[in-house]
């Protein structure tokens, strides 16, 4: 049995997925169900597969700096769907200062480049448990992501 079903996503126009697809392959091999959305897609195109998918969670990945707009998107887009259950983590070349924003959105954890494969583990592990899954905390660990 899998440890959860895990949607990555890159919204936007951004093109490079080296990162994604990393941390795809990483969670796949770890014993979760992965399911990778490709480059290029909308917000709405996430929330749709997320929700017909049956989802845990939603990773999302974001190199062009519209990290902003495009997770409160698809946060919105889960809300409005009723979906608002399935947790939101992302990462890509998110300056710190952003972070207070994204937490404050619901974006539950933030990897940046350089982020080590045991603490992106461990992280989502930490994400999706229960007490976690069920409170809205947050995880405020090492909160970094390769890209």
């Amino acid at each position: 049995m899998a440890k959860g079903r895990i949607l990555i996503g890159k919204p936007g126009l951004d093109g490079h997925d080296r990162g994604a697809r990393f941390v795809a392959r990483l969670l796949r091999n770890s014993g979760y169900d992965v399911i990778y959305t490709g480059i290029r897609r909308s917000p709405e195109e996430i929330v749709e597969a997320a929700i017909r998918e049956n989802v845990d969670a939603i990773g999302l990945s974001v190199l062009s700096g519209a990290h902003r707009v495009l997770f409160r998107r698809v946060i919105d887009g889960l809300a409005e769907h009723g979906a608002g259950d399935i947790l939101v983590f992302g990462g890509g070349t998110i300056p710190e200062e952003d972070f207070p924003f994204l937490k404050g959105i619901g974006v539950r954890a933030i990897f940046t480049p350089g982020a080590s494969a045991r603490s992106i583990l461990t992280t989502v592990e930490e994400m999706l448990s229960p007490k976690r899954r069920h409170t809205g905390e947050t995880v405020d660990r090492e909160e970094v992501m390769i890209q």
